[in-house]
């Protein structure tokens, strides 16, 4: 019987003899070396994360021979499996049992009783959109002839990468380049254990076994209000406790934050914000209790829950990625120095997405890896920070893009604001949801846009499709100023019969022209600044400046 090298060897051999390309496979040279399967690429993608997925396939549709390396069993990183697409299930599926239950149908003239929650068929229904997405990327990889090797991928050379299975075989990559996209993990909370049963990470909050009694979830960023919201609506009396003194985590207006805390409320989520977490201990009856205390120092609290949620955000995941042996070194926060190409100080090593700087969102790392890639065909390489939305997945939803009001008074930048109020939007008047506004940022002296802030019902379907060619329009001033936009996960606003959106666009632009008749103009201009209003003519294009 021959030994696993000599086969190997008989298939180096006859590989040579091949076309490069059979039956729609791609042969790929395969050499021995110390018993390890050697693989030659062109571009090896270690994750298969919304950025490293993406990359891969756009790195093969580039003529690239390309390898992604991914440690779990499926496809699709944190996202697919354990993130985005299984807390929008819950979301969504939260939202309609609310609806129901609640008083919304009734007061919509839809009366149902004997409503009841099988949360089994629930989470059974967020598992089956799950494993038809991760089973979508295979086919994919299959379909662009991305090569999937299953294993813990370390870089041991800076043009090689080694995979190593959970049976400890392992599989050599040689790669003119190698595209680090290892996305983040649960950043843990010092002193709390999680057990993914009573005390959990986001992970486990997706597969609770029955709707907690009491919950407490630690910090009230956006993972926190979105699952602390699911299980609110399907029961649970929920308590968020933020050391911040705002809801929404970084990056959110004031003035939105505050909107939006006043509507959770209203639903009955409770917060205690300004306050930090001591620790917890689990009691003898299961329970747990939770010591808190202000963020300023004062009297102790004890809180106790049946189920106590841990997300204070996440961490770059770069353990054991073998970044050693190349020399590469990370930031003070943990991430990986790369150029405006995405390259680290190691020319043929590149990295994107969640172990980069900037913020950890999915269609960031997306765009980042196409980008990338091109960049390794001699395309150009170009992405503006600020036109990439931040979207919370409640209801209201929260999106943003651009600045918020603080950062332009922090940076001296003057300004003016233009708002407008969905209680005035005969689309949300008709749809009885009225909750939140339109807010845009504007300069005072030149009305370039600097950012867009959408508090209410379906904003992130607009702010991935109508939204971004409003921001086209007016980020900068011109078309070119957007070159490419970054889209939030999934929207479905091609379906919409009228976007509330564009309605409410056309008004504010209105109220930023002074031209309002639906509503009183809530336009103001930035603290110790005179508003200067420049003349104005009408087109059939809008309004525009005259020199």
């Amino acid at each position: 019987m021959q030994s696993w090298n000599q086969v190997y060897r008989t298939l180096a051999t006859r590989s040579h003899q091949l076309p490069n390309r059979l039956q729609g496979a791609t042969v790929l040279s395969v050499r021995t070396y110390a018993d390890k399967a050697q693989i030659d690429a062109d571009v090896t993608v270690v994750g298969s994360g919304p950025g490293g997925y993406v990359a891969a396939i756009k790195a093969a549709q580039l003529g690239f021979k390309t390898v992604c390396v991914e440690k779990n069993p499926t496809l699709g990183g944190t996202c697919l499996n354990v993130g985005c697409i299984p807390s929008k299930a819950l979301l969504n599926n939260s939202y309609l049992y609310h609806q129901a239950h609640g008083k919304d149908f009734e007061s919509r003239g839809i009366e149902i009783s004997g409503i009841t929650l099988n949360l089994e068929k629930m989470m059974s229904q967020k598992s089956g959109a799950v494993k038809a997405l991760t089973g979508g990327i295979a086919h994919l990889f299959k379909q662009n002839k991305v090569t999937h090797v299953n294993g813990y991928g370390r870089i041991t050379g800076k043009n090689q990468v080694t995979a190593t299975a959970e049976d400890g075989s392992e599989q050599v990559i040689n790669s003119n380049n190698i595209l680090i996209a290892t996305g983040s993990e649960v950043t843990p909370f010092p002193g709390i254990e999680v057990d993914e049963d009573t005390v959990v990470s986001s992970t486990g909050a997706l597969d609770l076994k029955k709707v907690p009694e009491q919950l407490i979830v630690i910090g009230a960023g956006v993972i926190g209000v979105e699952l602390g919201s699911v299980w609110q609506r399907l029961g649970s009396n929920v308590t968020a406790v933020e050391f911040l003194g705002h809801v929404g985590g970084m990056g959110i207006d004031m003035e939105i934050s505050k909107n939006f805390q006043r509507i959770l409320q209203k639903q009955g989520i409770k917060f205690k914000l300004g306050t930090k977490v001591m620790g917890a201990i689990k009691r003898p009856d299961g329970k747990i209790d939770v010591a808190v205390e202000a963020a300023a120092g004062g009297k102790n609290e004890t809180l106790t829950c049946d189920v106590l949620l841990v997300c204070i955000g996440r961490r770059p995941f770069t353990r054991n990625l073998g970044l050693e042996n190349v020399g590469l070194e990370l930031d003070n926060r943990g991430r990986i120095p790369v150029n405006n190409r995405f390259q680290t100080k190691v020319p043929s090593i590149y990295a994107i997405g969640d172990v980069i700087a900037g913020p950890m969102l999915a269609h960031k790392a997306e765009d980042e890896g196409i980008i990338c890639v091109e960049g390794m065909a001699g395309g150009g390489v170009h992405i503006d920070y600020n036109c990439v939305p931040s979207v919370v997945y409640t209801h209201p939803e929260v999106a943003w893009v651009g600045k918020t009001e603080e950062q332009l008074k922090e940076e001296g930048i003057p300004y003016k604001v233009g708002k407008f109020p969905f209680a005035a939007n005969s689309r949300a008047k008709t749809n009885a949801d009225t909750d939140g506004l339109v807010k845009i940022l504007g300069h005072k002296e030149t009305d370039r846009i600097l950012g867009a802030h959408i508090l209410g019902w379906g904003r992130r379907d607009y702010q991935r499709g109508d939204a971004r060619h409003g921001v086209r329009r007016v980020l900068r001033g011109r078309r070119q100023s957007l070159p490419r936009p970054s889209h939030c996960v999934r929207g479905l606003q091609r379906s919409k019969p009228r976007s509330l959106l564009r309605e409410s666009y056309q008004l504010l632009t209105a109220v930023f022209a002074h031209t309002a008749v639906y509503i009183t103009v809530l336009s103001t201009t930035s603290p110790n600044q005179k508003s200067v209003h420049k003349q104005r003519t009408h087109s059939r294009r809008g309004t525009r400046n005259v020199p």
